[in-house]
């Protein structure tokens, strides 16, 4: 499923402000001492984003002295952001476990960036699964289903991933994120009316989605339809900028001339 790269933004905000680096000024002897106090919860995660080794650490020693569930997920957050995914999954995910049942939106949250560390890690099958008891929780999130339709995209359970969007499709209609998504995986599955039909709705939503075109150029290209593809992926590149799609267009760009020569 190409647009799996969509969940890789997503995972941008795993949670919490981007506050500013704490003590980036301070002395030698005030940073040293600084490192060996609790931090506060908000300037913990700030800090897993801009310094998740020093983030890391100083979660750690919060946790030995007491700093409990917010130390804990500071320190996952640093992983996240270090590139540690599958630890960071399991931490997560124990986290989670380890919440009161009646914290439900909070525990929902803890396991959706569970799934996301564990797709980031190649981890579809235990990202489906996180992804899965978060909805258990708030079954109606439709960035939810949209993450978990990724997750199973990226183990070949296409069927279960249209599923999934259907369903954020009944919840939030229109949206054409989630009809690119589905017409991915419908063309996965040789579906090629379906496919068709739902990336020619997204982009009459958003004539230059990337995305959209990119996978309407592939669409194409496919059944034949060489000219309809360059059309597509050129115009991603005049619209898109550096972006992910546009990458891949001029890669497939770079390959329908290859062919045609």
């Amino acid at each position: 499923m190409s647009a799996r790269r969509q969940l890789l933004r997503r995972c941008a905000g795993t949670t919490g402000a981007g506050l500013a680096l704490i003590c980036l000024a301070a002395p030698a002897q005030a940073q040293a001492q600084e490192d060996t106090q609790p931090l506060d919860y908000a300037a913990c995660m700030g800090m897993a984003r801009q310094a998740p080794e020093r983030a890391l650490t100083l979660a750690q020693n919060w946790d030995a002295k007491g700093g409990g569930q917010a130390a804990q997920h500071c320190a996952a957050v640093a992983l996240i952001a270090l590139g540690r995914h599958v630890e960071a999954g399991q931490r997560l995910e124990a986290l989670a476990d380890a919440m009161p049942g009646n914290a439900v939106a909070p525990r929902a949250r803890i396991f959706t960036q569970a799934g996301r560390a564990w797709l980031l890690a190649g981890e579809g099958g235990k990202a489906a699964r996180a992804f899965g008891r978060a909805l258990t929780l708030t079954p109606d999130d439709v960035e939810l289903l949209i993450d978990r339709s990724i997750a199973r995209a990226t183990t070949g359970q296409y069927w279960e991933a249209v599923d999934d969007l259907n369903r954020a499709s009944d919840l939030a209609p229109g949206r054409a994120d989630v009809l690119v998504l589905r017409g991915s995986a419908y063309r996965a599955l040789d579906a090629a009316d379906l496919a068709a039909d739902d990336l020619e709705r997204a982009l009459a939503l958003e004539p230059d989605n990337p995305d959209g075109l990119l996978e309407r150029g592939i669409l194409r290209r496919l059944g034949g339809d060489a000219a309809g593809a360059r059309a597509d992926w050129t115009r991603i590149l005049e619209t898109a900028g550096d972006t992910p799609a546009a990458q891949a267009a001029r890669a497939n760009l770079k390959k329908l001339d290859q062919d045609a020569d």
